[in-house]
């Protein structure tokens, strides 16, 4: 007696839905504008159980592949549990159009750009911060109120500086900015661009290339109320762009409408930038943001704490502030995991899982000198310091002195120019150094992932 065949069955979720169901995990894990640009464009379909991501270009491609494939893999490994294999390639949009839509014009349809309308408010759901949940310590107290006060007219200027180190708080208020006019403004509709210094470049290369060069400037120029601008100091050494970038303050300036940039660097910390716009930068007012106190960081961990609705020992409460001392987001990030493994796992949160879970973190102990940060950097790379300071360009010699920057920024009160002298570069080497770790720390590119672990190394 013959069997029958029983037919292949696919792997679950491996259908043209998964896409749509990875869609919201990455829309709510890309900042807004590294969604609209890269992942919106994407049309996907299954062949022979791989996804198959048509791009509407090879630039665009390119860069999905470089930056984003791995963000993506992850999405989709959480919704299958397995790895699933991606092909990006180049390939006309599959969406039908309704006939009563009128056909987008050839250039940004084959550029894929969002070109067709003016920067618009986000709505509401977008803001991931407002200024109820920020915890307002010695730290941060001045940048806050500066915050408020450019909200409420009561600053006496349009123009906000915030200048801190990674995850002090500079998106917590910038977000909070923009959740508040939004929210109060006597306006039915408020135009408020909200992206990072890198976004605005590739926004601005892409309509140069599109020949929509002239609608970006009026844009951003004429229609936007309030432009909130992360990370500027990534036009340094970006001379085209810092004359952009300066003629568009200029006319929003002139208009009355409020800006608000937010940096790891003062202005006159910057290099490689025009003296017109480092003034223009520092022409309104300046906050800083320190590393938070220990009562700040306690205060922190019950407010979270509370949005988790848990209760948390004094005792690990404690903990967790005196051993995370640099960074909120880790901070935050490693009750999270606590929370979650308790839960998990059935158990009670206590000093001892608390323990546990911040064994995956870095645990700080006393702030680390320039001499150990070196020490260490040496030993991770396997050289020794007198190579650390020549003029070699070894990719892993330079990689080494990056990392040797950037911690020695991160945990010692140094300015550029002393970290500098220290390891026989120049202060505008230094910065640039530590724009690069930040950038790919920052992406979780292979790279960053590495990078990463290795600073996190430091202090365990």
């Amino acid at each position: 007696m013959l069997s029958k065949v029983q037919p292949k069955r696919r792997p679950r979720y491996m259908n043209a839905d998964l896409w749509q169901k990875i869609l919201p995990i990455l829309e709510n894990r890309l900042e807004q504008g590294l969604f609209t640009l890269w992942i919106k464009p994407l049309d996907a379909k299954v062949e022979d159980n791989v996804m198959h991501l048509s791009a509407p270009n090879e630039f665009v491609a390119a860069w999905v592949r470089d930056r984003l494939l791995e963000t993506i893999r992850d999405a989709a490994m959480e919704l299958t549990g397995r790895r699933v294999e991606f092909v990006v390639t180049v390939g006309k949009r599959s969406v039908l159009q309704s006939p009563a839509q009128p056909k987008p014009r050839q250039v940004a349809e084959s550029l894929a750009l969002p070109l067709g309308h003016a920067p618009r408010t986000e709505s509401l759901s977008r803001w991931r911060f407002r200024f109820d949940d920020f915890v307002v310590g010695p730290c941060n107290e001045l940048a806050c109120a500066a915050a408020k006060g450019i909200c409420n007219n009561s600053l006496n200027t349009d123009h906000l500086f915030l200048s801190a180190g990674p995850g002090l708080g500079k998106t917590h208020l910038l977000h909070a900015i923009g959740r508040h006019l939004a929210e109060r403004s006597n306006r039915s509709r408020v135009s408020i661009a909200c992206l990072s210094a890198e976004e605005f470049t590739t926004r601005l290369v892409l309509a140069i290339k599109a020949k929509e060069a002239a609608r970006f400037k009026s844009e951003f120029r004429e229609s936007v109320d309030v432009l909130l601008l992360e990370d500027i100091h990534f036009f340094q050494g970006k001379g085209k762009l810092q004359e952009e970038l300066l003629l568009t303050l200029k006319a929003l300036q002139q208009r009355g409408c409020k800006v608000v940039l937010t940096s790891s660097f003062l202005p006159r910390e910057l290099s490689d930038v025009d003296p017109q716009l480092v003034s223009c930068f520092a022409s309104g007012f300046m906050a800083m943001m320190q590393t938070p106190d220990y009562a700040t960081r306690e205060e922190i961990v019950r407010r979270k704490a509370k949005s988790l609705q848990v209760q948390v020992p004094d005792n690990v409460t404690g903990l967790l502030a005196e051993r995370l001392t640099t960074d909120i987001r880790q901070l935050e990030s490693c009750l999270n995991n606590l929370v979650l493994k308790a839960r998990l796992l059935g158990q009670q949160i206590t000093e001892e899982l608390a323990w546990q879970v911040l064994e995956n973190y870095a645990v700080q102990t006393p702030m680390p000198g320039v001499d150990r940060i070196v020490d260490f950097v040496c030993k991770t790379y396997g050289i020794d310091e007198r190579e650390l300071k020549s003029k070699s360009r070894s990719q892993q010699t330079v990689l080494a002195r990056n990392t040797a920057f950037y911690l020695c920024r991160r945990h010692t009160d140094l300015s550029l120019a002393a970290i500098g002298d220290r390891l026989g570069r120049k202060h505008s080497t230094v910065l640039k150094g530590i724009i690069h770790v930040e950038r790919e720390i920052a992406h979780q590119t292979p790279l960053g992932r590495q990078l990463g672990n290795t600073v996190d190394r430091l202090l365990v």
